[in-house]
């Protein structure tokens, strides 16, 4: 079973899922003592508030942001790369994944590494403005406007 959770304010929201259309839950009051994996991609901020309450429920927290890549007690995994690392999850029932440009990057120089050890690497990416939500695309388009208009550029 897929359960949609997000904050008070998207309660009854609908989200597609597959053929299926799914209400939103508060993630305020979800019971996760029967829930296995709960995939967390909220923001820092949210999972560094709930991630430890849902592992202490016994629910296995994957996430997506950067809240946790640092935390010596939680594997950064990817799983073409380290899946031996994962035993290390029961500490706080946490798994942190990298950036989405890292994981790819990680997966590709792994068979390279192995064959002949990667001593430094220069690595540039570019990603889109849209992973900074609504407020970087207002931004971006107000920025632009003014570009267009000769108007100061703020940030």
């Amino acid at each position: 079973e897929v359960v949609a959770l997000a904050s008070s304010r998207s309660i009854g929201t609908e989200v597609s899922y597959g053929d299926k259309t799914l209400k939103v839950t508060n993630l305020d009051t979800y019971d996760f003592s029967d829930t296995d994996i709960c995939l967390m991609s909220a923001g820092g901020a949210v999972s560094q508030k709930y991630s430890p309450k849902i592992g202490r429920e016994g629910c296995v927290v994957i996430d997506n942001s950067s809240a946790w890549r640092y935390d010596a007690d939680v594997p950064l995994i990817v799983p073409e790369v380290n899946a031996d690392a994962i035993a290390q999850f029961s500490k706080k029932n946490i798994i942190a994944n990298p950036n989405c440009s890292t994981a790819q990057l990680v997966v590709a120089l792994k068979p390279l590494h192995d064959h002949a050890k990667i001593k430094r690497i220069v690595v540039s990416t570019y990603q889109s403005v849209s992973g900074a939500g609504k407020d970087g695309m207002d931004e971006l388009f107000n920025q632009t406007r003014a570009v267009f208009v000769a108007d100061p550029i703020e940030s």
